[in-house]
Order: structure tokens, then C-alpha cells, then sequence
């Protein structure tokens, strides 16, 4: 556990990322339940401790920074107090727990159409006692709540992930997308409805892999 903290501590500072001492434990316990919960399961093929830190929690806690960077930018037209984020296909919570980790400010709903997995997010809040992180069994084009951020990690592509969750997006609201490589087939496939305000790249610590962050917003929402 103590090597599992270090690596953490020290992509934490690669990210430029400031987490307290209770917040690193939580992510620690998560990856741990994670472990535990796989061997009945099944939430991820990655089982070696080491490797879920990285492609894991690291590669979803390299979005933290950017989603607080663009709430700024949207903080003006949103209140700050009630930023709710869906994450949408969350399988094991990621990133939906990671963020409602890092960001205890924003309410996290993660959804996902296989029941198991929406339970582990429901035990993964009771046993971390995240307050602002719920599990949600359901499909995602049957919600009616409305959400600031939808965000999604390798759950589909770029025209499924909006259409399929464009009834939750506020009104003010964006989509964020986790993507490997920078996904040109996908971006071309997108209605013409969406538009692409941002397209970040970004590195994990210890990762030797591509990852990119897709930004959209409906068209008929733009300012």
C-alpha cells in the first residue's frame, strides 16, 4: 500500500494536482474495493495493483484539473453550489468516482445499464461515505434530471454518447469526453447539432498512451 501511495502522490504532482491526505486515502480504498469487488464481478480486466493506479485512477485523475478550469469559465452562467456531473457507462465509476473524490463540491451521478456495477457505486459511496456520489441502474436516455457536465470514458462513440444523453444536459450544460487517440472518424461523424468547442490533450503519469478530452456543447445553446 505504501509504494501504491507513493506512485500516487507522485503522479499527483506530475498533474500539477493538489488532493489532501484524506482525499489520497479514498482513492487508495476505491482501487482496493475495486479489487475486492473483481474477483466476483468482474468490473475490470485490470487486476494488478500498479496497473489500475495508472490506467485507473491517474488516467481519470488527469481530467480533474480541466473540468475545474472550464466550471470557471462557466461559473458566471451555472451555480457553483449546485454543479451536478453525470458519467454516463461508468462500469467501476470511471471517472464518475475519482471526481466525486477530487471534487467533493459536485454531485455525481454515475449510470450504467448493468445493475451490478451501479451497485458497487452505491457500496463505493456507503464505505468512502461520499455524500455527493450516487449509482444509478438505468439507461441513460430514460433520465430526466438535469446535468452540467455529462461525461463519458470509453463507453461509445462521440454521435451515440450526445444523442443518448441529450435530454440530461442542462441548459447550460457540456459534454466531456475521455478518448485514447485523437478520435478524426468519430469527430466526422458528429450531428450537426454538436459542435466541438475544445479538444485537450493530455498526459498521465506513467502512462505511455495517447489520451485526449473532446469538449461539446449543442449548437442551439451557444451564447
Amino acid at each position: 500500500m505504501q509504494a501504491l501511495a507513493s506512485t500516487l502522490r507522485a503522479g499527483l504532482v506530475a498533474l500539477d494536482l493538489s488532493l489532501s491526505d484524506a482525499q489520497i486515502d479514498s482513492l487508495l480504498a476505491y482501487q482496493a474495493l475495486i479489487g475486492k469487488w473483481n474477483k466476483v464481478y468482474n468490473l475490470t480486466a485490470v487486476r494488478e495493483p500498479g496497473d489500475m493506479l495508472t490506467h485507473h485512477l491517474l488516467d481519470s485523475l488527469a481530467v480533474i484539473a480541466p473540468l475545474r478550469r472550464q466550471l470557471a469559465l462557466m461559473a458566471p452562467a451555472i451555480d457553483a453550489g449546485a454543479i451536478r456531473l453525470l458519467d454516463v457507462g461508468s462500469g467501476a465509476g470511471l471517472p464518475g468516482v475519482v471526481i466525486a473524490i477530487g471534487c467533493p463540491d459536485i454531485r455525481v451521478d454515475c449510470v450504467d445499464t448493468v445493475g451490478k456495477k451501479a451497485a458497487f457505486i452505491q457500496q463505493a459511496a456507503v464505505a468512502l461515505k461520499l455524500s455527493n456520489l450516487r449509482g444509478v441502474h438505468a439507461r441513460v436516455e430514460s433520465l430526466t434530471d438535469q446535468y452540467q457536465v455529462i461525461s463519458s470514458r470509453a463507453f461509445a462513440s462521440l454521435a451515440d454518447f450526445t444523442h443518448w444523453s441529450a435530454r440530461a444536459l442542462a441548459p447550460q450544460g457540456v459534454w466531456l469526453a475521455m478518448k485514447g487517440k485523437y478520435p478524426a472518424d468519430e469527430l466526422a461523424a458528429l450531428s450537426p447539432d454538436v459542435r466541438v468547442f475544445h479538444v485537450e490533450h493530455l498526459t498521465v503519469p506513467g502512462l505511455d498512451a495517447e489520451r485526449c478530452l473532446i469538449w461539446m456543447r449543442p449548437v442551439d445553446r451557444e451564447a
